[in-house]
């Protein structure tokens, strides 16, 4: 085991020179990444943030294998960046994928800091901290978190809290360059995802808090290459537009907070990007005039041209009431489709059973339902629920209509209603993976409900007199997650056939899951909320490894191969979410530190 401490003098002499010596030596040997390699990775790279544009987040690396994995080693680890917003809460946000390419890894941290790694040694390279302004906490919720990062040509690419696309020298890690998106204090936002390369376009989603206005609340693409702006779409239509009746009469200014605040997926032969929405402020729909309304684009699934941005096609999962997001990762996979009857709640009747369809699947929103689309034109396949889900009350197979629970809207503040998932989820931003050796995705999923309360909000919204005055709170609701009735468990992984829905195993256990990822040798790895990495065979659910790395495992793990040998990453810290769900397990302590850890067969095996 090597455990790299770099001492402080070292560090500062690697940020002033170790980078041009290192960017001479090795300038030559890099080759710059193509759309073809993004496409079709080498199976040796993780090169974006689900490795690859379908959203698979699957490896076909088989060195480390069911036979092997219990023999795994940690060869190397480092602490993370901890960095802390001021002005907000004391929760270190770290959420991170690390991204590796050709033997480098490249690491995201909170507060905009990217780190370049030797991925065999753990050896710092490069580190670049971007400007860091001291106002930032009070205008962007939760600032810091940066889940993923971006290579295209030499260059690496993000997207920073205070509103910019910015490129960095992948050698160096000196920045290349910058673009504004928008007026942070103005258009208020954040970027706790970072983008994706689509055929030479950066694609990019933001959550976008209720000051900034609908114009705040928009997916761009720049040029990869400059930063040039080629698009950018709004996800609140403004009058004139298709559908801005369906706000009813709430004036364009007051259209707030419909955010993609996760990653997209892309398929380059129908040249569309896929993302999902989240819900409006505030959420009782009666705040914002009406229950009967439909508030477009929320809680949507939408395909956008990539050359245009135009929304090709997009599906409402959900009139939300409760902060039910529908941002999360959409899996691109072509299969037959044969949903079973006895397990799939919902079918459309006009389905032919084993047809093959481009479809568009997974778990997108916090309610846990499995909806399955076909991806060319967004028609409503098959949907079924995973874990307690009290809020959808029926979908019409034929139309993909959803009805919801009257019950459970709410018609006046103070009133409380019982709701399944709470606002953690069901599912959240921890990805799930899904095999091509099964045909099966695998989530991460968590028992729980909450008694929910409407409130009242504060609008009053005035910069200039009162610099950074925030609402009383975003969404309009309070609520305390609690484990759902049934169980004592909070975490469960459930395999599910992408072709029947059937549930092929489930797993359960007392702590919340996390992000998993899985491997040609037919395995899954994954960790939780108190600190245990695990691997588990995608055939049976079996734990064929596991280790305590002693903090909650917040980031998204990976496996890679550098000359040769196989290693998986692991990173661990504290979010929001993880924070919350960690309530309901008091007895289970949890640490936070944020380290990166990576393991190895050893070289003998």
């Amino acid at each position: 085991m090597n455990y790299l401490c770099l001492s402080f003098a070292f560090i500062m002499f690697l940020l002033s020179c170790g980078s041009t010596a290192i960017a001479q030596a090795t300038s030559s040997e890099f080759t710059p990444v193509s759309d073809a390699m993004l496409q079709d990775p080498d199976p040796a790279d993780w090169p974006m943030w689900r490795r690859t544009l379908d959203g698979w987040g699957y490896s076909p690396l088989t060195q480390i294998n069911r036979d092997n994995v219990g023999g795994l080693q940690l060869v190397w680890s480092r602490p993370l960046i901890v960095g802390l917003p001021p002005n907000r809460m004391p929760v270190v946000t770290q959420e991170g994928t690390p991204l590796v390419y050709d033997g480098i890894m490249y690491m995201p941290n909170p507060k905009d800091v990217t780190q370049a790694i030797d991925a065999a040694t753990g050896e710092l390279i490069w580190e670049y901290r971007r400007v860091w302004h001291d106002d930032i906490g009070s205008y962007v919720t939760l600032a810091g978190a940066n889940r993923n990062i971006a290579i295209y040509g030499d260059l690496i690419i993000d997207t920073s809290t205070d509103g910019y696309v910015y490129a960095l020298d992948a050698k160096t890690g000196e920045l290349a360059w910058e673009n504004l998106i928008y007026d942070y204090k103005v258009k208020s936002a954040n970027h706790s995802a970072g983008p994706i390369i689509a055929k030479g376009k950066i694609i990019s989603g933001r959550n976008c808090q209720s000051e900034g206005g609908p114009d705040a609340c928009i997916i761009t693409a720049h040029d990869a290459k400059t930063g040039q702006e080629l698009w950018r779409t709004r996800t609140i239509p403004a009058p004139g537009e298709h559908g801005s009746d369906t706000w009813g009469d709430v004036p364009f200014e007051k259209r707030w907070h419909v955010g993609t605040w996760m990653v997209p997926s892309f398929d380059p032969e129908l040249n569309m990007v896929y993302i999902g929405t989240s819900v409006t402020s505030p959420a009782p729909k009666f705040m914002l005039g009406s229950n009967d309304n439909q508030y477009l684009y929320h809680n949507s699934t939408l395909a956008l041209d990539a050359d245009t941005g135009k929304i090709v096609w997009y599906y409402q999962h959900l009139v939300d009431n409760w902060d039910l997001d529908h941002v999360f990762e959409r899996l691109l996979i072509d299969t037959a489709v044969t949903p079973n009857p006895d397990e799939v709640s919902w079918i459309n009747p006009n389905l032919k059973p084993g047809e093959m369809r481009k479809v568009l699947t997974g778990i997108p929103g916090k309610t846990g339902v499995v909806y399955t689309l076909d991806r060319e034109t967004g028609e409503f396949l098959w949907a079924r629920p995973t874990v307690t889900q009290t809020v959808i009350d029926n979908i019409d197979g034929a139309t993909g209509d959803v009805s919801i629970n009257q019950e459970l809207l709410f018609t006046a503040p103070g009133q409380e209603r019982y709701v399944c998932p709470a606002p953690t989820g069901g599912k959240n931003w921890p990805a799930g993976a899904y095999s091509p050796l099964t045909n099966v995705m695998y989530y991460s999923l968590q028992n729980t409900c909450t008694t929910m309360t409407a409130t009242e909000l504060d609008v009053v919204f005035n910069f200039e007199s009162t610099p950074g005055k925030r609402q009383k709170t975003t969404y309009g609701i309070r609520h305390k997650p609690q484990i759902a009735p049934g169980t004592e468990n909070v975490g469960t992984v459930q395999a599910i056939s992408v072709e029947t829905g059937e549930v092929i195993w489930k797993y359960q256990q007392r702590s919340a899951m996390m992000s998993l990822v899985t491997t040609g040798s037919g395995l899954i790895f994954g960790g939780d909320s108190h600190g245990m990495f695990r691997a588990f065979d995608q055939t049976t659910g079996d734990i064929l490894f596991e280790v305590n790395l002693g903090s909650v495992i917040t980031g998204y793990p990976i496996t890679y191969a550098v000359d040769g040998r196989q290693y998986v990453a692991a990173s661990t810290g504290e979010s929001i979410t993880t924070r919350n769900l960690n309530k309901m397990t008091p007895e289970l302590s949890q640490g936070v530190a944020t380290n990166l850890f990576v393991f190895a067969l050893p070289h003998n095996n």
